[in-house]
């Protein structure tokens, strides 16, 4: 019981303090930031999913925020998964964390829905993070020419040798544990692909032909879908085949167009004199 109010007084507390000025979101760096000799990105498919799910809600809520890259955000991280948030004395990692973290400063995209559409919500929700966040960990870290070429040399980048290379298998045991737990391992490659189009076929279903997931607006299931669903078509892989299933929905291509104009390009531009 005393453990229940001290969480109640700490939400409380952190309620009742404005939306700091200086909020930096954390995450590993991209394309040629890490100082290396040569182009070789850090961040991988699925954490750089996630980053931009984040960077997505933050934005649609009107917060401001500054994003800045570190080559150990991963290990920066209480979690031990970007991205992370650092607002003033608080600091919180991952994706559904940060949005809870948002709602207690009075921000939620998803108030405006009753209570039948949050639940329907969060289902899409799950089925997302579930989907689409297993299988690009599959492909990144179990499909062995994707984790020769590309994720064990990007996720080594920053550090010397030996310690990438322990890094880097380490890492990649981990994810297969934890794929193991969830029951996606034992899968075939075609067998995740079939996953990835089912899941796609289902929101493409639920988008219809409409900009959002639902007619009241932009809720978290759209920063998250669009952070998955962007990122599966810009990361280059050895193939195209994950982004090609994608390409097969030409709602959800529209949707990410969508989404990127409307909550990045006209954002950086700022308003017009």
């Amino acid at each position: 019981m005393s453990s229940l109010l001290a969480d109640a007084a700490i939400v409380q507390k952190m309620a009742s303090e404005p939306w700091p000025d200086d909020v930096c979101l954390y995450q590993p760096y991209k394309s040629n930031e890490v100082g290396t000799a040569d182009s070789v990105q850090q961040v991988l498919l699925p954490d750089n999913a996630q980053c931009l799910a984040v960077q997505c809600y933050l934005q649609m809520c009107g917060l401001p925020f500054r994003t800045v890259l570190r080559t150990n955000a991963e290990h920066m991280s209480p979690s031990g998964k970007p991205p992370f948030l650092r607002a003033g004395p608080y600091v919180i990692s991952e994706v559904d964390p940060i949005i809870k973290f948002v709602s207690t400063k009075g921000h939620s995209l998803s108030d405006k829905l009753d209570r039948p559409q949050q639940a329907e919500m969060k289902a899409y929700l799950a089925l997302v993070q579930g989907t689409l966040g297993n299988a690009e960990l599959y492909i990144s870290w179990c499909d062995p020419t994707t984790a020769s070429e590309i994720s064990r040399p990007r996720y080594s980048s920053p550090y010397p040798w030996p310690l990438n290379t322990l890094l880097a298998y380490r890492k990649q045991w981990d994810v297969q544990n934890q794929l193991k737990a969830l029951g996606w391992y034992s899968k075939t490659l075609e067998e995740v692909y079939d996953e990835v189009d089912n899941c796609c076929k289902a929101l493409a279903q639920r988008l219809g032909n409409h900009h959002y997931f639902f007619k009241q607006g932009p809720t978290e299931l759209d920063a998250l879908v669009f952070g998955h669903l962007y990122t599966i078509l810009t990361t280059p892989l050895t193939d195209n085949s994950l982004a090609d299933i994608v390409k097969e929905y030409s709602n959800l291509i529209n949707f990410c167009r969508h989404i990127e104009k409307k909550f990045f390009e006209e954002r950086e531009r700022g308003p017009k004199d």
